[in-house]
């Protein structure tokens, strides 16, 4: 066999050094198969980052899919969707000004319910919902404060809600960004029952009891008959899971705040991950799974004290 001369080998070195320099200099968002955004692959901890923040920083954000053209989690059926971050489309909210919202349930699937991201940026402010329809607000990012026709004022960080009965004059401004979950729905109203402002935060609400289930559960309104919808803040350890497989005749609206899992809708099991949105119809059968190394955390609208008739 052959053994290289001297000058060949120098030329291998050389052709190699070329190659790995020119690997090491390729810009991070270049769009090529072998490169990905370096914040992928780094080590997040909550210090570091505001709580909720992958939900306006998913990690499938459009960015990341640039390689995969046409490529997106969303799935809309009869009975059920899955509406993820790489599908939103943003565009201005009606109404309101310097806003811009995604809607993601709309009556047009079936629901009797809608539910938006919205985007507040600087010196924005919100507009009304339509007449007899209710409102509920969730701070998701950022801070806005909330006025009404009284002239109360409260400020809305993270984590904090408010319910906003229908016909009920408010506003919400914002002197920078604030993205806000948004559920809205025309109330069924009951003789002799009126229902009333709501402000408040998720820490505050106390940890109900879950007979049969290991997750943990808040509720952000009050379980009274007023009320025709609820809001359900629910809480997953890696590796918990719903022990009863559920159909009812309830809708739900959800959106992930924290974690990944495995959810099951109809026939069909879905990878699931913060910043997901999610609809079920009445009787989808529903099941859901924490996996990952941190808890889940999900946002749940919930239709009750109505009869179904």
């Amino acid at each position: 066999m052959q053994t290289p001369t001297q000058p060949s080998v120098l030329l291998l070195l050389l052709l190699l050094l070329l190659s790995i320099s020119s690997i090491t200099a390729a810009p991070s968002g270049d769009g090529g198969f072998c490169s990905a955004p370096t914040s992928l692959f780094k080590t997040e901890t909550a210090s570091t980052k505001p709580l909720y923040w992958r939900v306006t920083n998913p990690t499938l954000s459009p960015a990341h899919l640039q390689d995969l053209p046409g490529f997106t989690r969303s799935v809309y059926k009869r009975d059920h969707a899955l509406i993820t971050s790489e599908s939103h489309v943003f565009s201005p909210l009606p109404e309101w000004t310097n806003t811009l919202g995604a809607y993601l349930i709309t009556p047009a699937m079936g629901s009797h319910f809608v539910m938006y991201l919205a985007k507040m940026q600087e010196n924005s402010r919100s507009g009304l919902p339509p007449n007899d329809v209710e409102r509920f607000l969730f701070v998701v990012q950022g801070s806005a404060t909330l006025s009404n026709a009284s002239g109360a004022h409260h400020q809305m960080t993270v984590d904090s809600y408010a319910y906003l009965p229908p016909n009920f004059e408010h506003s919400l401004e914002c002197g920078a960004s604030a993205t806000l979950a948004v559920f809205e729905r025309r109330y069924d109203s009951l003789e002799n029952h009126v229902t009333e402002q709501i402000v408040g935060s998720t820490d505050q609400q106390p940890l109900l009891e879950t007979p049969g289930e290991v997750f943990e559960l808040r509720k952000l309104l009050p379980p009274s008959l007023l009320y025709d919808f609820n809001i359900h803040i629910m809480d997953f350890q890696p590796g918990e899971f719903l022990n009863v497989k559920e159909v009812h005749y309830n809708q739900h609206g959800l959106l992930l705040l924290e974690g990944q899992g495995i959810y099951r809708l109809g026939d069909s099991w879905y990878p699931v991950q913060s910043g997901d949105a999610i609809w079920m119809a009445p009787f989808v059968p529903q099941w859901y799974a924490a996996l990952g190394k941190t808890r889940t955390r999900y946002l749940l609208y919930k239709d009750v004290n109505r009869n179904p008739l």
